[in-house]
């Protein structure tokens, strides 16, 4: 009798550990609280830069200022390190960057926000390896936007050989210019 009881506590705290690591990461609905993202650009030489991320969610929080903090580096998205890619010699924001593979950083304040590329890769999200490892610091342009964005998002226009990189967020919008160096 105290076999089969202990039998049946193990197959209840297996199904338990299974629905529990089923659902880990999870929002309440089933959905991925912060799902994998991807950004591409591509120049007319068909040379690209690639991005991903995971994309966060607002649900109901104050998100700049307080969710990420003002004047402290924050990984631009969820989970996993932001990575950029690029098999192009890039101009980002004034700033030279080798081709290659590099992390996402910014610095967001409230009238004014600073990309990092960080020569570090392969890391979790945080924290920050810090500036010895900055490749290039360039500031980005903040705008505010027509409506509030539920979804973290990380796109880029592409227009005459130039790929603007926009973060979105909330009713935030910090974007940067990036080209191709000729």
């Amino acid at each position: 009798m105290r076999k089969n009881f202990l039998v049946g506590c193990s197959l209840i705290l297996f199904g338990i550990g299974a629905f529990a690591s089923a659902s880990c990461g999870q929002g309440g609905n089933g959905q991925v609280a912060s799902p994998p993202a991807k950004a591409e650009c591509k120049f007319p030489d068909g040379k690209t830069i690639h991005v991903d991320y995971s994309s966060p969610r607002m649900r109901g929080r104050v998100v700049y200022g307080s969710l990420v903090p003002f004047g402290e580096p924050w990984r631009a998205g969820a989970n996993e390190a932001t990575t950029f890619v690029t098999d192009a010699v890039l101009v980002v924001g004034g700033k030279d960057v080798p081709a290659g593979s590099y992390t996402l950083f910014t610095v967001p304040n409230k009238d004014a926000w600073t990309l990092i590329v960080s020569k570090q890769t392969g890391e979790w999200g945080i924290p920050y390896p810090g500036e010895s490892y900055d490749f290039t610091r360039s500031l980005m342009k903040v705008s505010k936007l027509p409506a509030p964005l539920e979804n973290f998002t990380i796109v880029f226009d592409e227009s005459g050989g130039v790929c603007t990189m926009r973060l979105d967020w909330e009713t935030t919008r910090a974007s940067v210019q990036i080209t191709e160096k000729k």
